[in-house]
């Protein structure tokens, strides 16, 4: 076990880190993208070495989106003095984003199957795909993301454990249900 853990310190660092993360992001404060932060910075590490090139890349973005979700959470609140308000996605929003998810799909599936040694470049794929677009509507607190969240985390636990990266699964198994109850929880913060 000791072993273990020293050979999975930065991942075990990083799981928790998440869960903080996830707390916070339930929660809605604005703090959840301070953890972000620094569990996609630790995460870089772990999905490069596990050969998860596009959750890897996903981590480089979640560091960039960290900072504009804290700015867009922050300018929201000095608007209005109050917090940004959760809001519905809008149809026509909701075609752009599908639209703009499966062409980063495409992209990522192209690049990881034909210049990687990605050993599940459709799963990572769709999953980084998913992602990406859950994490820009977490950013602007569009309800519907956690619906998203439920869909990846749901599919990366599966793929964490098939990579041995039982830290992550674990996690990303409590993410799932945790994304259940985010659901649940902003619905009542709806205007």
């Amino acid at each position: 076990m000791v072993q273990y853990i020293q050979q999975h310190y930065i991942e075990i660092i990083g799981s928790v880190l998440s869960l903080i993360y996830l707390y916070l992001s339930i929660k809605q404060r604005i703090s959840l993208w301070i953890f972000g932060f620094l569990c996609s910075a630790l995460y870089i590490v772990v999905f490069f070495q596990s050969k998860f090139y596009a959750d890897m890349s996903l981590q480089f973005y979640y560091l960039g989106v960290s900072v504009f979700g804290w700015i867009s959470w922050k300018t929201g609140k000095q608007h209005s003095g109050k917090e940004l308000p959760v809001k519905k996605t809008k149809k026509l929003q909701a075609l752009v984003l599908s639209l703009i998810t499966f062409v980063v799909f495409l992209l990522y599936y192209f690049v990881l199957s034909r210049y990687t040694d990605s050993p599940l470049p459709f799963a990572d794929s769709f999953t980084t795909a998913l992602s990406i677009t859950a994490t820009w509507m977490l950013a602007r607190k569009l309800i519907e993301h956690w619906l998203l969240w439920v869909v990846v985390d749901a599919l990366s636990a599966g793929l964490y454990i098939y990579k041995e990266l039982y830290p992550t699964a674990i996690l990303f198994f409590v993410y799932t249900v945790m994304a259940v109850v985010g659901w649940m929880q902003w619905r009542r913060s709806l205007n």
